[in-house]
């Protein structure tokens, strides 16, 4: 249980789709600190998909360039085809993400601040709690056109 945050009810299980060791470890510690549950990290795209179906995330963060290439849009498609998972890109190269977002609800952009994933992942938990979220993208968060 979080304190201090009437958005969520209870930790989110997070898997972290990062490459860059030290960027991985390092939101695997702000996850902490803000009372959500890492249950993975990923590097590749094969590793990010065996451990999508088998950590059973609530909120995948998946960067575009991972060690085998720019595959995290394959990620993200291969994630978000189950309900369960919602799909936020984190990454300094939006530019390569497709019109329809490959089923992600948006991007973080890099270098991301603490306020914006944990006002993101306040707003995924209201969605995913059933209510509506009662506030609107911040700065560095941009939703993707279909919602």
């Amino acid at each position: 249980m979080r304190d201090g945050n009437a958005g969520a009810d209870a930790a989110l299980r997070i898997l972290v789709v990062e490459d860059e060791v030290l960027i991985a470890l390092e939101l695997e510690c702000l996850l902490d600190d803000l009372g959500h549950v890492t249950v993975g990290i990923a590097g590749s795209s094969a590793e990010a998909i065996a451990l999508g179906r088998s950590a059973e995330p609530d909120v995948a963060f998946v960067d575009i360039h991972l060690v085998d290439g720019p595959t995290g849009v394959e990620v993200a498609r291969a994630l978000a085809s189950d309900p369960r998972i919602t799909v936020v890109f984190m990454t300094a190269n939006a530019k390569r993400i497709p019109d329809d977002f490959a089923g992600a609800i948006g991007v973080i952009a890099k270098p991301y601040s603490e306020r914006v994933v944990a006002s993101i992942l306040d707003w995924v938990a209201d969605r995913r709690a059933g209510r509506v979220p009662t506030h609107s993208a911040p700065d560095g968060f941009s939703f993707a056109p279909a919602l």
